[in-house]
């Protein structure tokens, strides 16, 4: 199964079991930036009653779940973990968390059309707040350069009030200046 497949297939399935979610990570960052190449997908998750084995089983033969639940470094929000067929792509589930840009991100989710199907990406403001989050607490050089990819291509329909607002209260706004900067900005 390709990537593009394992990402159809969790979307439909998302859908099916009438989950609110959205796509995060570098496949947001792709939609809305530069795409560069990735093993995994991303999605956070309301799961609002249901489980992720209730999810597990709308995604159906071929999707394994890691049985030991981990932690997220940044917020320390829990994370599953679904291989696909032998392992070489997995999926990150997160539910969603009482984090405040956590929860701002999910509710400002944008619908987008994306491998044949209507799904939701985070907004390109998000992908650069959340992406510069990751930086600063994991010193990520592809997170950096997923921001400056999004800013590249959307600089001009960003609202920067709000990304100024959450880096300001991320502590990442150094950051944010700095890739405005190497940009010409």
């Amino acid at each position: 199964m390709t990537s593009d497949e394992a990402v159809g297939r969790s979307i439909d399935a998302l859908s099916a079991a009438g989950l609110e979610y959205v796509l995060v990570g570098s496949f947001a960052s792709n939609f809305w930036g530069a795409p560069r190449a990735t093993q995994d997908v991303d999605l956070v998750v309301d799961f609002a009653g249901t489980s992720m084995r209730d999810l597990l089983a709308w995604l159906g033969p071929g999707f394994r779940l890691e049985p030991q639940q981990t932690f997220e470094t940044v917020t320390g929000k829990r994370r599953h973990i679904v291989y696909v067929g032998d392992g070489a792509f997995t999926i990150e589930v997160f539910p969603v968390s009482e984090d405040a840009h956590d929860r701002e991100r999910f509710h400002r989710r944008a619908s987008v059309a994306l491998l044949g199907r209507t799904t939701f990406v985070l907004s390109p403001e998000d992908v650069i707040v959340t992406k510069l989050r990751w930086a600063a607490a994991l010193n990520r050089d592809k997170d950096l350069a997923d921001v400056a990819g999004v800013v590249a291509v959307r600089r001009d329909t960003i609202d920067w009030p709000y990304v100024r607002r959450w880096c300001g209260e991320h502590g990442t706004r150094h950051l944010l200046d700095e890739i405005l900067a190497d940009l010409g900005d």
